[in-house]
């Protein structure tokens, strides 16, 4: 396990984020696996969003995320949510070779609410939910947030009894462990860029304005 925190103002926020809102949806089961071994560490907070309890429309907002102007009350508690955490796990479904299209919809409403943060994946499906987090990757690389290299795969044949229920190995036990122990220390990295002193301006030798 990571080191503890110093103190609990320095003490990582993690989101474990659901990333479905079908009925009768794998996905809260695999979600709360995840909380529960994640909150037996002591390293972060971990706390559970799922985005079905939202109710987000598709997109709704006619400016642009990245000016952070919201109008819609939906949008603005949803801000105010996610801003409010220093990483994200994202639990992902993998529907026709990418994750779905609710998780991809709660994504684009925000913009600097994701900035200079940190994320891990689990994911699920007939390929481990694989081709799911290749998608998402490039999505969090866009939104300035930082993607861990370990990541949970769990098969729909394996790790879900009848294809329903699930029952996941435990050796993916370790597997969550090891994500979030990549997961705390680049949120904790990144944590210190976003609280860093904006850089300042100076002159070079030629007299051009550049930052530092």
């Amino acid at each position: 396990m990571s080191r503890s925190a110093s103190s609990e103002d320095d003490m990582l926020r993690v989101a474990i984020v659901t990333g479905s809102t079908r009925p009768g949806r794998h996905n809260e089961a695999v979600a709360r696996w995840v909380l529960r071994l994640a909150q037996a560490r002591t390293d972060a907070e971990f706390e559970l969003v799922d985005i079905a309890d939202y109710n987000l429309p598709l997109l709704d907002e006619r400016i642009p995320p990245s000016l952070g102007r919201y109008q819609h009350e939906h949008t603005k508690t949803w801000a105010e949510t996610i801003g409010s955490f220093d990483a994200y796990v994202f639990v992902t479904p993998e529907y026709n070779h990418s994750t779905s299209g609710a998780l991809k919809n709660a994504i684009d409403y925000l913009y600097r609410e994701w900035n200079n943060k940190a994320a891990g994946f689990v994911s699920y499906g007939s390929a481990g939910g694989a081709r799911a987090v290749e998608h998402l990757r490039l999505i969090m690389a866009e939104l300035m947030v930082a993607t861990v290299r370990a990541q949970v795969m769990l098969s729909l044949s394996t790790d879900f009894e009848n294809f329903t229920t699930f029952t996941p190995d435990s050796r993916h036990e370790r597997e969550v462990h090891r994500m979030l122990d990549q997961l705390i220390a680049w949120g904790a990295a990144l944590k210190g860029v976003r609280t860093a002193p904006a850089p300042t301006a100076r002159h070079d030798l030629k007299g051009a304005t550049r930052d530092t």
